[in-house]
C-alpha cells in the first residue's frame, strides 16, 4: 500500500438541529405593504450601521462593545429588535471571516502548484498525482507573472486576516455588481433599485420561550393572525394596542403545520422572517425553530440491514444496494438532476433527486445510506488543472456542501442515517474490482455504478476488493479462508473443484490395466502457470 494516503474512518453524520418552513402572506392591503416597507427600511438602516461599527471593531470586539451597540439600538427601536440586529450582525461577520479563510486557503493551493510547475524543466511530463512542467517558455513566463500576482493577493489577504478586517455587502456583492450590467441582467434601474432595497431590509425576530406564542416582536397566533411590534419612531402606524400592527393577511403552513402549532401552543421559541420576492411581487413569512440534538445511532446498528452506496456526480446519483455482507443486490439505480438555470431550479432538482433516492431506500428496507465526504475546495484552482476548464466547471458544479446538509435533514424525517466515508480511490477501485464482474449482456455497469458499490462496502466496513490473495501455506485454511465474504465456519465456502483432465470421467483402459490419472495440484506453488484464481460466484454469505 505504499504511496496511498491513509483512509479516514467512516462515521454516522449527525442529524439536523433546526427546522424552517415558509408560507405566503396573501391578500395584503396597500396599508399593510406600506407598513412592512417602512419597518423593513428603518430596521435595515439600523442593521447597516451596526454592521459598519462591528467591522470597525475587528478583533477588538468584546462583551462591552456588544452591550454598547445594543444600548444604542434600543433607543431607536426596542431591546428585542436590537438583540436580533446585533445577533444577525455577528453571524454576518463570522461568515465573512470563514469566507476569508477559505480564500486564503485557495490562494495558498494555487501558489504551491505554480511554484512546483515552475521549478520543473519546460516540457517535463506529469504524473497522476502532480502536474508536469509548462509546455513553452511563453507559458512559463505568463505563469511566473501570475505567481507574483497570487503572492501579492495572499500577502494582502493574510494581513487583513491578522488585522481582523472583513468585507461584507448587505444585499449581496453579486447584486451590487449587477448595477453595472443592467442590460445583461435584463433589468431597469428602478427594478434593480427595488430588488436592492428589499434585500437590505431587516424584518426578522428571534424567538423567546415563555413569551406568548413563542415570539413577542413578530407574533403569529394559531389561527394565522400576524402582528408586528413597531419600533418607537413608527409607533404612530399602530392599529392595535401596545404599539402593534396587525396584518389583514392570514398565514398557514402546509408543511410541518402541526409541529409549528404544537410549539406556539406551548409558548416555545419560534423565529420569524418576512421578506418580499420582487420578481413575483409576493410577501412570504418563514418560521424556524431549533430541535433537540438528535442522537446518532451506532455505526454497527446502521450497518445491520445493509447499505445503499451513492456516488455523487455532476448530473446524477449512482446508487447500488448492498446486503450486510457487502454483496450487491439487484440492479443499479440512477437519479438524475439538471444543475443549469437559476438557483431555485437547481435546488428543486436536488430535492427531487434526493426524494426519489430516500423513497427507494425506505422501500428496500435499509437503515442507512453511504455517501462520500466530499470537499473540492483545494481542487478547483486553475493552477492545478490548467486548461481543463470543463473539468474545473464539472467539479465546481457538484453540490457537495448543500447536498450533504439537505440529505441528512431529509433522511432523518424517514428514519434513515447517513454514513460518510473517505472518498479516496472509490471510483478507481470500484471499476477495477466490480465493473467487469457485474456486467452482463443485458446490463452495462458504468464506472459510477461500480463506485457506488465501493462506497457502500466502505460504509459497511468491508474492503472494496472482492477477494484477498490465496493463503501462503500449503493448506488453504491454515491461515484463514481466502475470500473476504465468507467466514471459516460457513458452509459451502469451498466447493468441489472441477476435474483437471478430460479423461477423469472415462472408464478403465482397454487393456484392463488401471491407468493413473494426473491429480490436481493441492498447493499454490505447484499449480500450473495457466491456472487462474477465480471466484465461482459473486454471492457469498457470512
Amino acid at each position: 500500500m505504499g504511496g496511498l494516503r491513509k483512509l479516514a474512518a467512516s462515521f454516522v453524520a449527525p442529524g439536523p438541529c433546526g427546522v424552517a418552513v415558509r408560507g405566503r402572506l396573501k391578500y395584503l392591503t396597500v396599508e399593510d405593504e406600506g407598513v412592512l416597507r417602512a419597518v423593513g427600511a428603518h430596521q435595515g438602516a439600523l442593521a447597516s450601521g451596526d454592521l459598519k461599527v462591528r467591522c470597525a471593531d475587528g478583533l477588538e470586539h468584546g462583551a462591552e462593545t456588544w452591550a454598547a451597540r445594543k444600548r444604542d439600538l434600543t433607543g431607536v427601536s426596542s431591546s428585542r429588535i436590537a438583540g436580533a440586529i446585533t445577533k444577525a450582525t455577528h453571524d454576518q461577520w463570522a461568515l465573512a471571516r470563514r469566507c476569508q479563510a477559505a480564500y486564503i486557503q485557495s490562494l495558498a493551493a494555487g501558489i504551491k502548484t505554480l511554484r512546483h510547475r515552475l521549478s520543473l524543466p519546460i516540457g517535463a511530463p506529469g504524473t497522476k498525482r502532480a502536474a508536469g512542467g509548462y509546455r513553452s517558455k511563453n507559458e512559463w513566463f505568463r505563469k511566473s507573472r501570475r505567481l507574483a500576482a497570487l503572492e501579492d493577493r495572499h500577502t494582502a489577504a493574510v494581513a487583513e486576516w491578522q488585522a481582523g478586517r472583513v468585507r461584507v455587502v448587505r444585499g449581496g456583492k453579486r447584486l451590487l455588481n449587477t448595477r453595472h450590467h443592467l442590460t445583461e441582467a435584463c433589468l431597469t434601474e428602478d427594478e434593480w433599485r427595488d430588488r436592492w432595497e428589499a434585500e437590505r431590509w431587516f424584518l426578522a425576530a428571534d424567538g423567546e420561550s415563555g413569551k406568548r406564542f413563542g415570539n413577542e416582536t413578530i407574533r403569529v397566533t394559531p389561527d394565522g393572525e400576524v402582528s408586528i411590534k413597531l419600533p418607537v419612531p413608527l409607533a404612530h402606524l399602530a392599529n392595535a394596542k401596545h404599539g402593534r400592527y396587525v396584518l389583514t393577511a392570514r398565514i398557514a403552513f402546509a408543511h410541518r403545520g402541526a409541529e409549528w402549532a404544537d410549539r406556539i401552543a406551548a409558548n416555545r421559541a419560534v423565529a420569524y422572517r418576512i421578506h418580499l420576492d420582487t420578481e413575483r411581487g409576493r410577501w412570504y413569512l418563514t418560521a424556524s425553530w431549533q430541535r433537540p440534538a438528535v442522537q446518532t445511532i451506532p455505526l454497527e446498528t446502521a450497518r445491520a440491514r445493509g447499505m445503499i452506496g451513492v456516488d455523487t456526480n455532476a448530473d446524477h446519483f449512482a446508487a447500488y444496494r448492498l446486503d450486510h455482507h457487502g454483496n450487491p443486490v439487484g440492479d443499479p439505480h440512477r437519479f438524475g438532476y439538471d444543475l443549469s438555470g437559476t438557483a431555485g431550479h437547481r435546488d428543486a432538482q436536488i430535492r427531487h433527486a434526493l426524494t426519489r433516492l430516500i423513497n427507494w431506500a425506505v422501500r428496500v428496507g435499509v437503515a442507512a445510506i453511504g455517501i462520500e465526504d466530499l470537499d473540492f475546495t483545494p481542487e478547483k484552482t486553475r493552477e492545478k488543472h490548467g486548461r481543463r476548464k470543463r473539468f474545473r466547471q464539472l467539479i465546481s458544479g457538484i453540490p457537495t456542501g448543500k447536498l450533504k446538509a439537505r440529505l441528512v435533514s431529509m433522511a432523518a424525517e424517514q428514519g434513515l442515517s447517513i454514513v460518510a466515508v473517505d472518498p479516496a480511490y472509490t471510483s478507481r477501485w470500484g471499476a477495477q474490482h466490480w465493473q467487469k464482474p457485474l456486467a452482463t449482456p443485458r446490463r452495462t455497469l458504468s464506472r459510477h455504478d461500480a463506485a457506488g458499490i465501493a462506497i457502500g462496502r466502505r460504509a459497511l466496513g468491508h474492503p472494496i476488493r472482492r477477494r484477498t490473495a490465496p493463503p501462503p501455506h500449503d493448506q488453504s485454511d491454515r491461515v484463514g479462508h481466502r475470500t473476504v465474504q465468507a467466514g471459516p465456519g460457513d458452509r459451502g465456502r469451498e466447493g468441489t473443484r472441477p476435474p483437471t483432465t478430460d479423461r477423469a470421467h472415462e472408464g478403465p483402459s482397454p487393456s484392463g490395466m488401471r491407468k493413473r490419472e494426473p491429480s490436481a495440484s493441492k498447493t499454490v506453488r505447484d499449480a500450473p502457470s495457466t491456472q487462474q484464481w477465480v471466484q465461482d460466484s459473486l454471492m457469498h454469505t457470512g
